[in-house]
């Protein structure tokens, strides 16, 4: 999958390694939500790194199969996003996540594989509007708060609002894998761009760029 360079700039390049590598040790853990992953670091990504399993194609039939005979069924609608979406077929996961999400609008996980879906597909803004479903279920959902973040700074260029979407996270998950992933990525946002965020740090002072 290929998408422009980021048209803004960031100081060298290691924020976008140091996100790369925040993301690229966090693999999808179902059932909960998907990370994704900035396309700019996907498309800067050397020979010989991970790539997406082949889609299973009998299983996705199989799946299909059960979801055409239990039109009620959003679990079997979300395994078939599921499996599109490890095989990086995301326009293929979207009207399957869609679908589940018609029939379990509440599903925070669903909706937030829904987003990433739509920001891989090149719709940023149909993405974070996806992620404002998701908070409006649990706004302190830390996976959703992250890809909050990594759409608002690759998807929008929007760097203050990714500064807040992960310091909601260092505040309101605080010792947690998220938190600590969050932490990282205010530091080499940072370290990139003093400014945003201001003088304080994530968890003691001020909020978003001056």
């Amino acid at each position: 999958m290929t998408r422009e360079a980021l048209v803004f700039g960031i100081s060298g390049t290691c924020f976008g390694l140091l996100v790369g590598w925040i993301l690229g040790s966090q693999q999808p853990a179902r059932p909960g939500a998907a990370v994704a992953a900035p396309a700019a670091t996907q498309a800067a990504a050397t020979p010989g790194s991970p790539t997406p399993p082949p889609l299973d194609v009998r299983r996705a039939a199989e799946l299909e199969r059960t979801a055409n005979s239990q039109a009620t069924d959003p679990v079997v609608r979300a395994q078939l996003g599921d499996l599109y979406f490890d095989a990086e077929r995301f326009d293929q996961a979207i009207p399957w996540y869609e679908a589940s999400l018609k029939l379990q609008p509440k599903n925070v996980n669903v909706s937030t594989d829904l987003a990433v879906c739509y920001y891989y597909v090149n719709d940023p803004a149909r993405a974070l509007k996806q992620i404002e479903h998701s908070l409006s279920i649990d706004p302190r959902h830390a996976k959703t708060l992250l890809n909050q973040g990594i759409i608002r700074a690759f998807g929008t260029q929007d760097l203050a609002g990714a500064f807040d979407s992960w310091r909601n996270i260092v505040e309101g998950s605080p010792g947690t894998e998220e938190a600590k992933r969050a932490q990282q990525l205010i530091d080499g946002l940072k370290s990139g761009h003093p400014a945003v965020g201001g003088a304080g740090d994530a968890t003691g002072g001020k909020g978003g760029a001056p």
